[in-house]
């Protein structure tokens, strides 16, 4: 034996040798050579919500419902899988030769192919090489292939490659897609019996599918389950119950929780991805339906469309995605995601305004601020009910949302300044110039979206209620898990105690803009919350925050369209609260008592209190407002016995404090508070001491610049000054650079032609008391 190999090696030995080369050849190809993707053909974008559940998925671009792999493969079906297909898959090295004979006599008696004896990893080499004839030829490759991928991959990884390319019937590939059509349900939640189905189906996926051909299928899946119960599988229970489950009847649609968010991030580079989000499912089911049912309510008034995020304060993550109103048509816009349209802020910029003049030390929390008529360089801003409180505590004019009084607090705060307050909060959309935007920007002169909006009403209430904890920052939101927004660069712009004041207000206080309706919502929950509107009733928006959630609200029509009501109050805030109650109550805000100073305060102005408040109240408030100046309206003055006349210095005199508005603010804020008593007048047998200004110009103001429109005619237009008088009845005489223009008594308004240029108006009354102003008129062509 020896002899006669030693014969057959030297007759041989080149042969062999050769042999030897060529396969390790092979081998070395197999194991090391470039290897092109086994499958490149499009995928499904599939969403899942926080615990793994599918909240939606896109058809591929292919048209066929073809997921991305899946972490694993659940028991069942991997059990079912091998016994149906390849019973020897953990022995082989990708061929079963065993197999290939038996197939091979059994097609040569049949005259034809009857059996492939294909291996899963042979079946995966020819899904990979494509539709094939069936010829010895292209067996022969997937052999071949079949060989090489086992030497690349191992058992789990080719059997999860079969099983997410398989063919499950129609234009369903792979076994999660084929669950989700086929039974509605996720892979892992399948039976036995369901599991046997998918194992059988791509064996002949065009001649039968559980929409067809349905004898045929179930014949095979109970001879499946019957050799499950005979290798000891499952058990005669399980199979006895297995065998009697009905076959589905016709493909399913898959879940559309979240269909607005799908969209958006597949177009942001999520395509064909799974995407693993912070949405809670359960909760975006059921503020999906809240939305849904609300819409019923805007349609009534022909609007279409209305948008929610529900956010986690502590994380910023996205628990809730509501993108437009799930009911909403393609002709109502409905596929357009509201949520990340820029549109029109309205007046939910007023608070960070609040916030940041507060930070500065510009105004103390409750300090009176003027709400008179107020015109900028052609700019006139209105309160939402047309009218003037004269003056008003500061958190007031921020619950109430007045218009005038937050342009004027822009116009001294600055708009540049505000600018790097909102882009330090992440107002990504607000990327125009100051003087783009103007005063405007605080009363919704600029754009943002429910995104940007609700992310930093987020913000301010993390910096809030986690003050020194970890994450404690201003950052946006968060959907993708694993892709956490990192913290804002540097200390946030707007500091706790600042927060803590702006928060109390839209917490504590009446409602917006004088608005009829915000008195329902009181008592709900302990909730600060703002509103806003759009010019011409276009955007209506709600945003309210607690210490664990913050909630925005949007309601309006896509394309812009205004309707009468759209307002902040009455069209959006419903909603808002809808939701509010349908999330688990928390406590209210913590006051931060380490952020905040015991300071002094004037309890009729709210300034820091002076030498002559009478009333001062000790208040918790933020340190920035021990810069504020102090009580400008208490000063001493001397009266007789009854209190009604100013008097010299004698021994009648009697000292006493009084509370004296500017004259512009007590015009406007007498009528409507009848305790206010005007500063006496002088007795007239007394020489005046010291006197308070009696007049005032309202417009325009000192150093202000003044745009005259020219009319259709090319003629220069009117300027109407406007001024007032302390005395009811007092005439005023006007002149402008030396020019008498005239006289006017009662309503102190005065119309007339004024040349561009730099001009001093001069105002005297009857008793002769005279005040000035300078300002420059500029003519519409010069302004631009």
């Amino acid at each position: 034996m020896i002899t006669w190999g030693i014969s057959f090696l030297s007759r041989n030995g080149r042969t062999l040798r050769r042999s030897l080369v060529a396969l390790a050849l092979l081998l070395a190809w197999a194991a090391w050579w470039p290897m092109a993707p086994l499958f490149t053909t499009p995928r499904s974008t599939v969403l899942l919500d926080r615990r793994g559940d599918l909240l939606g998925a896109t058809v591929a671009a292919d048209g066929q419902w073809r997921m991305p792999p899946g972490p694993t493969i659940p028991a069942r079906l991997e059990t079912s899988i091998i016994t149906f297909e390849d019973r020897h898959f953990r022995s082989h090295v990708g061929v079963h030769l065993p197999s290939l004979i038996r197939a091979w006599k059994q097609n040569r008696r049949a005259g034809r192919t009857i059996s492939g004896g294909s291996t899963i990893t042979m079946q995966l080499a020819r899904m990979a090489l494509g539709d094939r004839p069936r010829t010895y030829w292209n067996k022969l490759t997937e052999v071949l292939l079949a060989l090489r991928l086992e030497l690349r991959y191992s058992k789990d990884e080719i059997l999860a490659l079969y099983v997410s390319n398989a063919p499950f019937g129609g234009n369903v590939v792979g076994a999660e897609a084929a669950a989700w059509r086929w039974f509605g349900r996720p892979l892992e939640s399948l039976g036995w019996a369901e599991s046997a189905t998918l194992a059988v189906l791509p064996n002949s996926p065009a001649r039968m599918h559980p929409g067809r051909n349905r004898e045929a299928l179930q014949a095979k899946r109970d001879r499946l389950l019957g050799s499950l119960l005979q290798r000891g599988h499952i058990d005669s229970l399980q199979w006895s119950l297995a065998v009697e489950e009905p076959l589905p009847e016709r493909p399913l649609p898959l879940p559309r929780s979240a269909p607005h968010l799908l969209s958006t991030l597949q177009q942001r580079g999520h395509d064909q991805q799974r995407v693993a989000t912070t949405i809670d499912g359960d909760l975006q089911l059921r503020l999906s339906t809240i939305v849904d049912r609300y819409g019923a309510v805007l349609r009534a008034n022909e609007v279409h469309n209305a948008a929610l995020l529900v956010l986690d304060v502590r994380t910023g993550e996205v628990l809730a995605y509501v993108g437009n109103l799930p009911s909403a048509t393609d002709r109502e816009t409905g596929q357009v995601d509201i949520i990340q349209a820029p549109r029109s802020t309205g007046s939910l910029l007023k608070p960070f305004l609040h916030a940041a003049m507060l930070q500065q030390g510009e105004r103390m929390p409750r300090q009176l601020v003027a709400d008179i008529p107020t015109r900028y360089e052609g700019f006139m801003p209105e309160n939402y009910d047309r009218t003037h409180a004269g003056a008003v505590p500061a958190d007031v004019a921020l619950a109430r949302s007045l218009n005038v009084p937050a342009v004027r607090a822009l116009r001294s705060h600055g708009v540049h300044r505000f600018l790097l307050t909102l882009h330090a909060m992440g107002f990504a959309h607000i990327d125009r110039s100051a003087d783009h935007y103007g005063l405007s920007l605080v009363v919704g002169g600029a754009e943002s979206s429910l995104w940007e909006l609700t992310g930093a009403y987020a913000s301010m209430a993390r910096l809030l209620q986690y003050a020194g904890q970890e994450g404690a920052c201003v950052h946006p939101p968060v959907v993708v898990q694993g892709k956490a927004a990192g913290c804002a660069a540097g200390q946030p712009p707007i500091q706790v105690g600042a927060i803590h004041h702006t928060l109390e207000a839209l917490r504590t206080l009446n409602r917006p803009e004088t608005e009829s309706g915000w008195e329902h919502f009181g008592g709900m929950q302990d909730i600060a919350w703002k509103t806003g509107t759009s010019f011409g009733h276009r955007d209506a928006w709600a945003i309210g925050c607690t210490p664990r959630y913050a909630v925005g609200v949007w309601t309006g029509n896509a394309s812009g369209e205004g309707r009468p009501g759209l307002t902040g109050t009455l069209a959006a805030a419903p909603l808002l609260f809808d939701v509010f109650n349908a999330l688990p109550s928390t406590n209210t805000f913590d006051v931060p008592f380490d952020h905040l100073v015991r300071l002094a305060t004037c309890r009729a102005s709210g300034h820091r209190a002076g030498a002559d408040c009478p009333q001062v109240d000790t208040l918790w408030t933020i340190p920035a407002a021990e810069r504020t100046a102090t009580c400008p309206y208490h000063v001493p003055i001397l009266v007789d016995a009854t209190g009604n006349v100013r008097v010299a210095p004698g021994p009648d005199a009697v000292r006493t404090t009084w509370f004296v508005l500017p004259p512009a603010m007590e015009a406007y804020y007498t009528p409507t508070h009848a305790g206010y008593r005007s500063i006496p007048p002088w007795r007239s047998s007394d020489t005046p001491g010291m006197t308070l200004s009696s007049m005032e110009v309202i417009y325009p103001e000192p150093g202000s610049r003044i745009v005259v429109p020219r009319g259709l005619d090319g003629e220069r237009g009117a300027v109407v000054m406007h001024a007032t008088h302390r005395t009811n009845g007092m005439a005023i005489h006007w002149d402008i650079d030396g020019t008498y223009q005239g006289t006017t008594s009662g309503d102190h308004r005065l119309a007339t032609i004024l040349a561009p240029g730099q001009h001093r108006l001069t105002l005297t009354d009857t008793h002769g008391e005279r005040t000035s102003v300078s300002f420059q008129v500029l003519h519409a062509a010069a302004a631009r």
